[in-house]
């Protein structure tokens, strides 16, 4: 992004301070840094493209709070950080999202792709409701701000793209017994979203050690078992999950 006003924009939704230490993800050509490090107290800049790492190391020389890391944000070390500000690439969106939400921060400002930012707060059963969607909605509130034309980034792409604000949440919208059973089960259903419950969740209970004949009974039993994985809000994927903890955990349905 080459907007200044919109830089700045980010900036103040994530209501950056002299205490913060924020990190950015793709930070290209150092615009959004300098701004930053005017800020806060330490920016933790990542960019996996040497060449652009070459362009930062000299425009960003001098800035004494700024630490520049080259390489991939899923495979460094990053140090630890409090809030993120940043535009990262749109290839990195969907593994950034999941890296980022099993990590403690306080607010992430960060601009997407508008089809990726849609899906996020998509609306049950509707097109864009995902495995992201819920998965994002039980661990943090999520804003979508500004709509941004793709005219304010060089190069330009060929989508828009939208601000995007996330806060973890400091306690789960609903109660799962078990958190890995609930994010294996919302992954496994939704290669299968158009399907109803009790076929797509049948190889989820075989995985489990569950015979096939009792796999299938259990399925016939469960709660929304006529409904079709799309139409189940977050809070139905949760009950789901403590009843098939509870059925195949029963020692006469294993092998």
């Amino acid at each position: 992004m080459v907007d200044s006003s919109l830089l700045q924009k980010m900036i103040s939704y994530a209501s950056i301070n002299q205490e913060d230490v924020v990190l950015e993800i793709g930070a290209g050509l150092g615009f959004l840094t300098q701004l930053l490090s005017k800020k806060c107290a330490r920016v933790i800049a990542v960019e996996i493209d040497p060449k652009l790492t070459k362009i930062l190391k000299e425009r960003l020389q001098g800035l004494q709070n700024v630490d520049l890391i080259e390489g991939d944000l899923l495979k460094v070390s990053v140090p630890q950080f409090n809030k993120v500000v940043s535009t990262p690439p749109y290839s990195l969106s969907s593994p950034l999202l999941f890296w980022l939400l099993e990590r403690r921060f306080d607010c992430a400002v960060m601009t997407f792709q508008r089809e990726f930012a849609e899906r996020l707060t998509a609306p049950v059963g509707s097109k864009d409701y995902a495995r992201l969607t819920v998965n994002t909605y039980y661990r943090a509130e999520v804003e979508l701000l500004d709509h941004v034309p793709r005219s304010m980034f060089y190069p330009q792409p060929d989508v828009d793209s939208i601000i995007v604000r996330l806060k973890p949440r400091r306690e789960p919208p609903f109660y799962v017994e078990d958190k890995g059973v609930f994010f294996q089960l919302v992954q496994t259903l939704f290669t299968q979203r158009n399907k109803r419950v009790r076929n797509a969740i049948l190889p989820f209970l075989r995985k489990r050690g569950m015979k096939r004949e009792n796999a299938i009974r259990i399925a016939d039993s469960l709660i929304f078992h006529d409904k079709r994985v799309r139409e189940l809000a977050p809070e139905d994927f949760g009950a789901l999950t403590d009843e098939v903890i509870r059925k195949s955990n029963e020692k006469d349905l294993l092998q």
